[in-house]
């Protein structure tokens, strides 16, 4: 598999044609580059591009571009509502196929050190390319703007560039290059002029104010349309979904009796962030990315992985008997989930219930998954943990995993309690043989869900961040009373057929 890294350079230049195109020509004129995408905005006065490719290609179309940048932007006459520091301003990689964080990381450092030797501009690393803790988020390295890193890099050796002089560029300023995971550039325009309203709104929903997990977020003023903006940025969408962020948005602005007037992307946004948000606001019922025709498609001549490669029931549970804090509690929740969804895909088959057999088999293998997947969360919520209290990011990475390690055992429990009211649908058409045994699926689904709603219960209550905690109480609230839907159709005998 060929490597594929992503590179998505923001240039402060949004209102001139001319350097926009010849930046994007930079860029094509690399072989073994493809252009994905660009955005321009007058206001923020800022072009984003985004780009992928061979890694050492990729490289090179960075540096023509920032070459370039250098001498056709100066940052003394510019003026946008944008933070920035430097005529290329932030230049991230990204990891797409076959590569990992560490290849985009020496990337940067590769990329930084020709940019400080050769153009003679300061270079900042951030993110998962960082050499300095101070420095790994962005808006540390942009906070007090372009005065402020001056002053931070001429009285505090903590500041001096990774690369390049200890002195800002006098066109150029200074660039911030890295690596990262992918995130969304996503903003929500209010029909407003009052500059105030954005920004209040961006207060209360960033994550640095106590608002949104993974959700950084400023308000400007859009002068060219007559309308304020809340922009931010979703570092990682499988924590705070679009979905979640536009209805933070939409119930603050409403507040302040203002409308919504459209949301936009800047740049791309992953399939998988698309799929959860149509999901989340037409509430589809168990709706997945196989429910996509091109996914469907894409993977109709793929091969599955062999059975083989599953562990055995014994391996298992001799990994629960062991002491060691994973596989646990929310595991076994998953497992019991699962044999309840077997047992109930069974019955379907017998009784040639094949829409029923459909969903029980799926949810039978999300719920397989999800055994792995809660081992997962609680590793990370323990390597949160361990970090040292003075870790800049740690209270970060402590609400993300905390968010996970809730999201999954709920996700457990309503994919049980799916599946046992499945059943409970399909069992009064068996015989009293077959209904006995769906019976007992029934009991393992009723105890998967509440064994996933203890675990989901007792994190939310550690969750500091009121929106999010909400949320999830929701969540929890809608799923106990079909717990206790399921329970009563689990103990009435169901008709004789």
């Amino acid at each position: 598999m060929p490597k594929i890294i992503e590179c998505i350079p923001n240039f402060s230049e949004g209102r001139n044609p001319a350097t926009i195109q010849a930046l994007i020509a930079a860029v094509e004129s690399v072989p073994g580059v493809r252009l994905l995408d660009r955005t321009s905005d007058p206001d923020h006065h800022r072009s984003v591009l985004t780009f992928a490719g061979d890694p050492e290609a990729v490289l090179e179309a960075a540096f023509q571009a920032i070459q370039l940048a250098t001498k056709l932007i100066d940052l003394r006459n510019h003026a946008g509502v944008h933070p920035r520091t430097g005529a290329t301003d932030v230049v991230p990689f990204v990891p797409i196929q076959g590569s990992t964080m560490e290849d985009c990381a020496q990337l940067a450092r590769r990329l930084g050190e020709r940019v400080g030797t050769e153009l003679k501009i300061p270079v900042f690393l951030y993110e998962q390319a960082a050499g300095h803790p101070d420095r790994t988020r962005l808006e540390a390295i942009r906070q007090g703007g372009l005065s402020g890193l001056t002053a931070r890099m001429a009285t505090d050796r903590n500041w001096h560039p990774d690369f390049g002089p200890a002195h800002l560029h006098d066109s150029a300023g200074a660039v911030v290059i890295g690596a990262r995971y992918p995130l969304i550039a996503f903003n929500v325009n209010l029909n407003s002029p009052d500059l105030n309203i954005a920004k209040t709104i961006a207060r209360t929903i960033r994550h640095s104010n106590g608002g949104l997990p993974c959700v950084k977020a400023i308000g400007v003023a859009l002068a060219s349309r007559g309308i304020v903006q809340v922009s931010m940025n979703l570092t990682d969408y499988r924590v705070t979904s679009m979905a979640t962020a536009f209805r933070a948005v939409q119930t603050e602005s409403a507040k302040a009796g203002v409308e919504i007037a459209e949301s936009e992307l800047i740049g791309l946004v992953p399939q998988a962030a698309l799929n959860q948000t149509a999901s989340a606001f037409l509430q589809i019922r168990r709706f997945d990315s196989t429910k996509i025709l091109e996914t469907r498609l894409a993977g109709a001549g793929s091969i599955q992985p062999h059975a083989d490669a599953t562990p055995t029931i014994a391996a298992y549970l001799h990994a629960l008997a062991s002491a060691t804090p994973t596989p646990a509690g929310g595991s076994a929740a998953a497992l019991a989930g699962a044999l309840a969804a077997s047992l109930g895909t069974m019955g379907a088959r017998i009784g040639k219930q094949s829409e029923s057999e459909r969903t029980l088999s799926d949810l039978g293998q999300r719920l397989a998954a999800l055994m792995q997947k809660d081992c997962e969360a609680y590793e990370g919520l323990s390597q949160a943990r361990r970090l040292s209290v003075d870790h800049a990011d740690r209270p970060l990475l402590l609400a993300t995993a905390l968010e996970q390690a809730t999201a999954v055992p709920l996700m457990i429990a309503a994919l049980a309690c799916e599946a046992g009211q499945t059943i409970a649908t399909i069992r009064k058409f068996l015989s009293p043989a077959v209904q006995s045994d769906l019976t007992v699926g029934i009991i393992l689904a009723i105890a998967a869900t509440e064994a996933g709603l203890h675990t989901a219960k007792t994190n939310v209550k550690l969750q500091r961040n009121p929106l999010v905690a909400a949320e999830y109480a929701q969540r929890i609230t809608k799923i106990s009373n079909s717990l206790e839907e399921l329970k009563g159709l689990c103990y009435t005998p169901p008709p004789s057929t």
